[in-house]
């Protein structure tokens, strides 16, 4: 059995403001096992986007307990790459942040991005890719400081409808392949059920978990092929009666 890698305990979030205070979360309680992929969604302003940055820990909960035994990375809604930088140098850019510079962690960014499919465009900047290539980019930058633990925040939102289920075919595969712990944010439920181990169903404004369930399509990770399965429907169906009910 995989060890949790975090976890929220009774956390509570109040944010202060000069109209008076707002609890934008309450007895909020949830684990993620290392090597998870973890789906959240919930009602349109009940803090889903809060969550990771209380998981990061770029917030202090008000109260309770969050308990990280991991690095983070961030990928956004947009793939935010500097247009003067070429893709490489892009890549590079959190190795510079965080003063990483032996060659070897170059390196790995390179064959991260060579590996899944970049190799042609290092030299190339953003304005020349895709959509889909560029939000690729973004992943390979975000894993090039070899993150435990991905934060996904509604990052293919973006794109149309066609590129969006290619990259999450994409996006799908390098976290997997990579054995990284994932939590995406998205307000997709059909998003959610394609990617995810298990989804985490929010309540409104205070946010808590209302529903927790284990994805049951066996063996099957692959985004595409799960949505021609017979039980997809049937989770689509669940979930919005529970989010609208």
């Amino acid at each position: 059995m995989k060890k949790d890698i975090l976890q929220f305990q009774n956390v509570k979030l109040i944010y202060h403001t000069k109209r008076g205070e707002t609890t934008a979360a309450e007895n909020l309680t949830f684990s993620v096992a290392e090597g998870e992929f973890v789906a959240i969604i919930g009602p349109s302003g009940c803090g889903k986007s809060t969550l990771l940055s209380l998981a990061a820990g770029l917030l202090k909960p008000s109260g309770g307990t969050v308990i990280s035994e991991g690095s983070f990375g961030y990928m956004l809604q947009k793939d935010e790459l500097f247009p003067w930088r070429t893709i490489e140098k892009n890549i590079f850019l959190p190795l510079e942040i965080k003063k990483l510079k032996e060659p070897e962690h170059r390196e790995r960014a390179r064959a991260l991005a060579e590996k899944y499919g970049l190799k042609d465009f290092l030299q190339s900047y953003p304005a020349q890719l895709s959509g889909g290539m560029r939000q690729r980019a973004a992943l390979i930058r975000t894993l090039s400081t070899d993150p435990d633990i991905l934060l996904l925040d509604e990052p293919f939102s973006a794109l149309d409808y066609q590129t969006r289920l290619n990259v999450c075919e994409d996006v799908s595969e390098i976290i997997r392949s990579e054995g990284k712990t994932a939590i995406l944010i998205t307000h997709d439920i059909s998003e959610a059920i394609s990617l995810a181990d298990r989804i985490l169903v929010l309540s409104a404004r205070p946010a808590c978990v209302r529903f927790s369930h284990e994805m049951d399509f066996g063996e099957v990770k692959n985004p595409l092929r799960r949505r021609e399965m017979p039980q997809f429907s049937a989770w689509f169906e669940l979930l919005w009666k529970e989010l609208n009910g």
